[in-house]
């Protein structure tokens, strides 16, 4: 049995990945347990790590680091793709009160520990490592540590150990979190199902939801009106796709010219569809979309690396091919087509024409399938070389001896965010499918999380036998569930924010990806994402900014 005790306890690669597949495979396993309806989820994964650390199974410090940053950058970079495309657009539609929500979950945080430090004197530097545990925040830390090497390592004196308060502190970081989001749900009796409907419509109302209808002209109004003028009269939310005049199904160009009693098939948004027969006629019991002839729909998916980024009135499809686009499906939502609408690898479009005509727009729009389950890696490499340089950038403040960076986690984050949205720009497309990005994501947390437990695991159980282990943990608890429970509440009962929109508020001014994935899992929507992303550059930014100011002027 040498070859086992070799592999357990002689350091090796083999040994390395041994672990972590232990470590991984039961805290996902435990994590799917539900108790009274409820599960950690892939947070199981950081206590299985504790407790393979405690048991004295430890890995090279320098590879569980580089494991834990790269699991946390493949994370953090897969979340910046997925909510890329409506980061900025979440801005205009609350994503500023977002922010000062959670800025008012930093502050309140630092002030409690002040708070504490000042009642009962306990030191501050212990209390700033056992905040960034309570807050999850491991760049707060390597900040405030890389402070205390400044301060104290240079005038000769003996560092603290800060890094055992926030080993002690993080469990309860991530646990309150979810716990918090738990007794909002279960206080204010949110049904989560109803929740994502609800921010499904707020971000895309019920009345823009494409409708098909067939239409007996009888109205005047209408009669010997080309197709261009009724467009142009009801907006982008409407599309003539078929006419059948005496008999003839015709494809409707700009130019064709609608006659008292032909039929015309419609598809355009819900909210329009009363004004729309009020200018031109009555319901018709024909469905053209049915009716043989030489017209024919197809849903052609863009994979055309040429046209990504341009605008669909640019490529002018219509008038160079003779077909219509009635309908476009993105990222799960179905819409009518606009000019102005920017193509996305992805997309799909509902194209009506010809045969001879949609097998040409096909090769335009590319339609392959194989390209689109080929994620391509160098932009996504490139992404994350850019974001490690710019999280490596020092930033100096006046009045602070040293810069602050955004770290390896900030600034994948931001750069993937900018990538996904812009970076077709610079024939950079980071386009990955919904499962490919899910797995990256998994990957990088789990990754993360047993990185962390393992490497705090060693100290855990003897800080909590001791006795002071449990008096900074309570301290823990009061500046991980104090400012989140009061702007959790305060969002809900007062602003009354979307419940999904709070969870991802909570997980993002806490940095805590784990608390993100619980939260995606409860919900299968990405309003967590969203809100998650907009407000962690900012809160990342706060979070290492304030763990250094407690150290600098306070110490």
């Amino acid at each position: 049995m040498n070859w086992l005790n070799n592999l357990l306890w002689i350091e090796s690669a083999a040994k390395t990945i041994f672990l972590y597949s232990i470590v991984i495979a039961t805290g996902v396993f435990l994590g799917k347990r539900k108790i009274r309806g409820v599960s950690l989820g892939i947070t199981f994964v950081l206590f299985a790590g504790i407790i393979m650390g405690h048991f004295g199974f430890r890995v090279n410090t320098v590879v569980a680091e580089f494991i834990r940053d790269f699991g946390l950058i493949l994370f953090v970079f897969s979340i910046g793709l997925q909510v890329g495309p409506g980061f900025f657009s979440s801005f205009r539609k609350g994503g500023a009160m977002l922010n000062i929500l959670a800025a008012a979950i930093v502050l309140l945080g630092v002030l409690i520990t002040l708070a504490i430090h000042f009642v009962t004197g306990a030191p501050l530097t212990i209390l700033t490592g056992i905040m960034s545990g309570a807050v999850t925040n491991t760049p707060g830390l390597g900040a405030a540590q890389n402070a205390l090497a400044q301060t104290i390592g240079v005038a000769g004196g003996v560092i603290p150990d800060i890094g055992l308060g926030y080993a002690v502190a993080y469990p309860f970081g991530v646990l309150g979190i979810i716990l918090t989001m738990a007794i909002i749900r279960r206080t204010m009796k949110i049904d989560v199902g109803k929740e994502a409907a609800m921010f499904m419509n707020e971000q895309h109302p019920a009345d823009t939801i494409p409708e098909k209808i067939n239409i007996l002209v009888n109205n005047p109004l209408a009669f010997n009106r080309t197709v261009g003028d009724i467009s142009r009269r009801f907006g982008t939310g409407f599309v003539i796709s078929r006419v059948l005049h005496k008999g003839e199904l015709l494809p409707a160009t700009s130019e064709t010219v609608i006659n008292e009693n032909d039929i015309i098939l419609v598809v355009a948004q819900k909210g329009l569809v009363p004004e729309i027969l009020a200018n031109t006629g009555i319901r018709s019991e024909m469905d053209l979309s049915a009716r043989p002839g030489s017209l024919i729909s197809r849903r052609l998916i863009v994979t055309n690396r040429e046209i990504i980024g341009k605008t669909l009135g640019s490529l002018k499809l219509r008038t160079r091919f003779n077909i219509n686009i009635t309908r476009v499906y993105r990222s799960g939502i179905e819409f009518i087509p606009s000019p102005g609408l920017q193509m996305q690898m992805g997309d799909r479009l509902t194209v009506v024409g010809d045969e001879k005509s949609v097998e040409t727009v096909t090769s335009v729009l590319g339609n392959s399938m194989k390209r689109l389950e080929e994620p391509d890696l160098i932009p996504i490499f490139i992404g994350i070389m850019a974001g490690v340089l710019i999280g490596s950038i020092p930033f100096k403040f006046p009045g602070l001896v040293y810069p602050i960076k955004l770290g390896i986690a900030g600034g994948p984050l931001i750069i993937a965010i900018l990538l996904s949205r812009f970076g077709h720009k610079f024939s950079l497309v980071s386009y990955t499918t919904a499962s490919a990005n899910l797995m990256l994501r998994e990957i990088g947390i789990v990754l993360f999380l047993a990185s962390v437990g393992i490497m705090s695991g060693e100290k855990f159980i003897p800080s909590l036998i001791n006795g002071e282990g449990f008096i900074w943990m309570f301290y823990g608890v009061l500046i991980t569930m104090i400012p989140i429970l009061a702007t959790g509440f305060f969002s809900r009962i007062v602003l009354k924010r979307n419940y999904l929109e709070i969870c991802g508020l909570l997980s993002g001014s806490m940095t805590d990806p784990p608390a993100l994935a619980f939260a995606a899992g409860i919900a299968r929507s990405e309003a967590p994402a969203i809100a998650y992303a907009a407000v962690y550059p900012l809160v990342m930014f706060l979070r290492i900014f304030m763990a250094q100011l407690l150290i600098i002027l306070f110490l």
